[in-house]
């Protein structure tokens, strides 16, 4: 169970289309060393071409948005320019032209938040770093039982030792699929018409009524204060007849 392998699959393909699932690889379990290392490679190639497909979607999406952004630019230069040119008499009849830049440049980031080319940029930059990151922490994790097992295992046995290895490599399938889950949904919520829905925080659920209230509680209402005996003048007792 040595970390390692091809860095983009098996014969070094490119990254694929779409995220499609794989089917698990499936083999003899009579040397579960050999069965574990390829496993582990068949997680560890999956990972990597997730990470190629948000580094290769962000390509087009970096392209875009830098054009766009830079029409944006030139055009707020040229409305805010353009008209002050005419005001001195420098350039005559440049103004409308100013107007028309200004027009263009507000189409431009427009198009830029309609078609979310930044922010999808910037989620496939941070699912990407999230995946090799997540991916790092799985071949240390992995070099770590893999010295553990040629060193011989402190305690357990070695069923227990494969399936602490099996449990590894399902946490890191789960992380990898939250991380692909989580983009998923922010690309969703960027073509929602109208804003995100508020989330009100849920009031609090009804206590049932108490069967034995406390002495001066009244159910449904505010606890009504103690009561206390008004304070009467005390009374001199009869004296005994003489």
């Amino acid at each position: 169970m040595q970390p390692g392998g091809p860095a983009h699959g098996e014969g070094g393909e490119a990254p694929p289309s779409d995220l499609t699932g794989r089917t698990f690889p499936l083999g003899d379990w009579g040397e579960p060393a050999a069965r574990l290392d390829e496993l582990y490679r068949w997680v560890e190639s999956d990972a990597l071409r997730t990470a190629d497909w948000y580094l290769a979607d962000r390509v087009l999406k970096r392209r875009a948005a830098r054009t766009l952004r830079l029409g944006t630019a030139l055009g707020t230069l040229a409305g805010a320019s353009l008209p002050l040119l005419d005001l001195t008499q420098a350039v005559s009849g440049a103004a409308p032209w100013g107007y028309l830049s200004l027009l263009l440049a507000a189409a431009c980031l427009a198009c830029d938040r309609y078609f979310g080319l930044t922010s999808g940029w910037m989620r496939d930059v941070a699912t990407a770093q999230a995946v090799q990151r997540r991916l790092q922490e799985l071949q240390y994790d992995w070099a770590s039982e893999s010295v553990r097992e040629i060193l011989g295992p402190a305690e357990g046995t070695a069923s227990e030792a494969a399936e602490r290895c099996l449990g590894v490599l399902r946490r890191f399938s789960e992380d990898i699929a939250d991380l692909v889950r989580s983009e998923t949904s922010d690309w969703m919520t960027d073509f929602r018409p109208g804003p995100a829905p508020l989330r009100l925080p849920s009031s609090p659920p009804r206590r049932p009524p108490d069967p034995h209230p406390a002495p001066g509680v009244i159910q449904g209402r505010f606890p009504l204060p103690p009561t206390t005996r008004p304070n009467m003048p005390r009374q001199r007792p009869p004296e005994s007849p003489r």
